[in-house]
């Protein structure tokens, strides 16, 4: 559904919509709450327009610092600091990156608050967050081992995969946070 959705969308503006609604509906599976087929294309279709303003521009930054890394890497050695440095830009997005599908389709937060919030989680729950970027490793390991696996099961595993892991980690935290609070 998500590779169809996507390309619904023209790639670029389907992307957004497609993959918040796979999250949401790896949210209500991993919930044991039953899906429709026509419950992808409601919420694509409800949460087009918000769902492409909350992905695009972290893709497109993704895209910038993964087209800067690849350069810096053609050019040799010399450049090594700042490849470096790109890539640690690039796994401080992954690992904000990790939170942000299942953080809206778990919570209901203005638009803005999305990606603070998955950056404040990414940094103080780190062992979930490596955790996360492991799986994320090694699914993208599979998927270049076995090419044929991405449009088959790769990005369908990631979406549930993460989905059941967070929800995993914002029960925890809530947890956390009210025992906290309750002291």
């Amino acid at each position: 559904m998500w590779i169809v959705f996507t390309v619904l969308g023209g790639v670029v503006l389907g992307w957004g919509p497609a993959t918040v609604a796979a999250y949401a509906m790896a949210r209500r599976h991993a919930r044991g709450e039953s899906i429709h087929w026509l419950d992808f294309w409601t919420v694509y279709r409800r949460e087009f327009v918000r769902a492409s303003l909350l992905v695009l521009p972290v893709a497109l930054v993704a895209t910038v610092l993964a087209g800067n890394y690849l350069y810096l890497s053609a050019l040799g050695p010399e450049p090594g600091a700042l490849r470096i440095a790109t890539y640690a830009a690039l796994l401080v997005l992954a690992a904000v990156g990790v939170y942000i599908g299942p953080l809206y389709a778990h919570y209901e937060l203005p638009l803005w608050a999305y990606l603070p919030k998955a950056s404040l989680l990414a940094l103080t729950r780190p062992a979930s967050t490596v955790l996360l970027l492991f799986a994320l490793s090694a699914i993208a390991y599979v998927t270049a081992t076995v090419p044929l696996l991405a449009p088959i099961i790769s990005v369908g595993a990631w979406i549930y995969l993460n989905t059941w892991l967070c929800l995993r980690f914002f029960e925890e935290n809530e947890a956390r946070l009210q025992a906290k609070g309750n002291s």
